[in-house]
Parts: structure tokens; C-alpha cells; sequence
């Protein structure tokens, strides 16, 4: 059953259908919830919020936009207003790299630049790192982002290059 007969199930009171969107959308939600919180166990609690406030709000989803789509944004609203709510520097700690090189020098520089960016995307605005890490970490198209953040594309290609400007500033820091 594709996501939007499980969604109008669910709409309907279909826990079972829920579950099954649950089962194939939480670890998207996680990603993202990861990437602007910087760290795993605030992740965990936004994708919980985000799922209990997806449950209360199934209901109006009004099919008009993908399945995933619509769960991007719920998990990016959340992470924000957690973010508002703790109001504090966030800091990526861990950062998996998968390297393609045999070396152990090749796998710690390459995990040095990867922790490096990460850091930098953390230290960006959340208005600008959420575009980011849609577009840029999540492969998003530019439609889909726009229609994430509930802005045109136009819009969406500002963000994104003050948020490429920023981070190009965060990483010259940083070195």
C-alpha cells in the first residue's frame, strides 16, 4: 500500500496504517531531526513529538503534497521549536564517515572534514541550516524544500545561498 492509502487510512483511525508510516518514515525523520538538533537523544525526542503531532494533524493532511514531504516539514517544525525552546549552541559530536579509502590516514582525514562541516552546519541560523540539510544532506529537490518550509522557490534559492555563504564563513573559521 503506497503512503497516502496508508495516510487516509490512518486519517480515518487506522492504527495499523499508522504504524506502517511510522515503520517507513522514522528513520528520514530522525536524519533530519539529527542534522539540525546535533544530538541523538534530542533527535529521538523531536521525532517523537513529530509523530504525535503528525497523528493529531492527519486528519487535515490534505493529500495536495507527498507523504514524506509533509513529514519533512512536521519534523523541521518541530526540531525548530525545540531548538527556540532550548535556546542553546548546537554541537555535532558524532559524525559517521564512511570511507572509500583503505588508509587509516585517508578515514581520519576524511573524518575530520566531515566533522569540521558538520560543526559548521551547526553553527548555522536554523533558518539556514534546515534548507541545508534538506537540499544538500537529504537530496531534496528544490520544489520539495520550498514546499517544506511553506516558501516559493525563488525564496528557497535566497536561503539556501545565504546559507552556502555562511558556511563557507563557518568553515574558514574553523580552520
Amino acid at each position: 500500500m503506497d503512503d497516502e492509502a496508508l495516510a487516509a487510512r490512518a486519517a480515518a483511525g487506522d492504527a495499523a496504517a499508522f504504524d506502517a508510516l511510522v515503520r517507513a518514515h522514522t528513520d528520514l525523520m530522525y536524519r533530519v531531526a539529527l542534522r539540525v538538533c546535533g544530538d541523538p537523544t534530542d533527535a529521538e525526542d523531536v521525532v517523537q513529538e513529530a509523530w504525535i503531532a503528525a497523528w493529531r494533524a492527519l486528519p487535515g493532511f490534505r493529500a495536495d503534497a507527498k507523504v514524506s514531504t509533509w513529514l519533512y516539514r512536521v519534523v523541521s517544525n518541530t526540531a525548530l521549536a525545540h531548538l527556540r525552546r532550548r535556546k542553546t549552541a548546537v554541537s555535532l559530536t558524532e559524525v559517521d564517515v564512511v570511507d572509500a579509502r583503505p588508509t587509516p590516514e585517508g578515514q581520519t582525514l576524511l573524518q575530520e572534514r566531515a566533522a569540521a562541516v558538520h560543526r559548521a552546519i551547526a553553527a548555522l541560523e536554523p533558518s539556514q541550516r534546515i534548507p541545508l540539510v534538506l537540499r544538500e544532506l537529504e537530496g531534496l529537490s528544490y520544489a520539495e524544500v520550498a514546499e517544506v518550509l511553506g516558501v516559493d522557490t525563488t525564496a528557497l534559492h535566497r536561503r539556501l545561498h545565504r546559507a552556502r555563504v555562511a558556511l563557507l564563513a563557518k568553515l574558514k573559521e574553523l580552520r
